[in-house]
């Protein structure tokens, strides 16, 4: 009786250390870092973004430790380097990591039924740029060379109008963030801008000076709404609630409209836990453009003053 006693203990311990749940996200909090969307500053991406992240948090009983990186290419290392569970990315960003095998995309934002945003290119009311065929011999502003919608969409927005960033723009500038080019801009330190609508619109939103003194030049095509992914290497239970926290965080108790906020700090509607990655292939398709030998080019002649 001793022996039989003592074996169903085992397996029942056996079972029990088999089924038991994940601790991570319980007695230590998942490490979420940020793109720096709002020039790179603490507080402004924080802002946007501890709102949705306290209310999955409270719906889904998980804490999260919020940072931001100081460029797009350190959160595509920390999330393959481990030091990062989950980020709020660009799309390429995504991709980039998707493509090392570090990331699974998580979550997307729904505002209106849709998740998409635009870039643009902007210039200012007083100026007599009115196309993209005005800026040939101009100087523009980009954001970070990982950036979907300050950098990636817009260079190839200029290369689909026959206008060469490295040989046909004036001086071309790599200011590292949407905010920054929009300032750039806004100073007259260059003719033209890229940068995305919804970090243009934060800006009027935020009555930052001569905001409203800046006019859209071209607009890009829809591209997939900014994810918030998590690493591939957590456990399935856990990213199934994760992806359960997002998808019903709009009707979680206690939770408010106010609460549930995407890129920009703007209000939206929820979060979509099931949208097709395949998505994305435009992006990609955008990525594969822009070679390594014409980024370490735009790199160059960013560099010369």
């Amino acid at each position: 009786m001793h022996g039989r006693v003592m074996a169903a203990i085992l397996a029942a311990l056996a079972l029990a250390g088999c089924s038991q749940p994940s601790t991570a996200g319980k007695g230590a909090p998942l490490h979420v870092l940020l793109i720096p969307a709002d020039g790179g500053t603490e507080s402004g991406t924080l802002a946007d973004y501890r709102p949705i992240f306290a209310a999955v948090g409270k719906s889904a009983g998980i804490d999260f430790d919020l940072k931001v990186a100081q460029s797009y290419g350190a959160v595509v290392e920390a999330m393959c380097n481990g030091t990062a569970d989950i980020a709020f990315v660009g799309p390429v960003t995504y991709l980039q990591a998707s493509q090392r095998g570090c990331a699974d995309l998580l979550a997307v934002a729904v505002k209106k039924g849709q998740s998409v945003y635009y870039a643009g290119l902007f210039a200012r009311k007083d100026s007599p740029i009115r196309s993209i065929a005005d800026l040939r011999g101009k100087s523009v502003a980009f954001g970070d060379v990982n950036s979907t919608s300050s950098f990636v969409f817009p260079v190839t927005m200029l290369i689909g109008a026959h206008i060469d960033p490295v040989k046909d723009l004036g001086a071309l500038r790599l200011t590292g963030s949407h905010a920054n080019s929009l300032a750039a801009l806004i100073g007259k330190r260059v003719d033209a801008a890229a940068l995305s609508f919804d970090s243009y619109d934060k800006a009027v939103r935020e009555h930052v000076p001569g905001a409203t003194e800046v006019k859209v030049i071209a607009r890009s095509e829809a591209i997939p709404y900014p994810p918030i992914v998590m690493a591939s290497r957590l456990p399935a239970e856990l990213k199934q609630r994760l992806r359960d926290g997002f998808e019903g965080v709009a009707k979680a108790p206690g939770v408010t409209p106010e609460m549930i906020r995407g890129y920009g700090g703007a209000q939206v509607d929820g979060y979509d836990a099931h949208f097709p990655a395949a998505r994305f292939d435009a992006a990609a398709r955008k990525m594969a453009l822009l070679s390594d030998d014409l980024k370490g080019e735009i790199l160059k002649k960013s560099a010369e003053r």
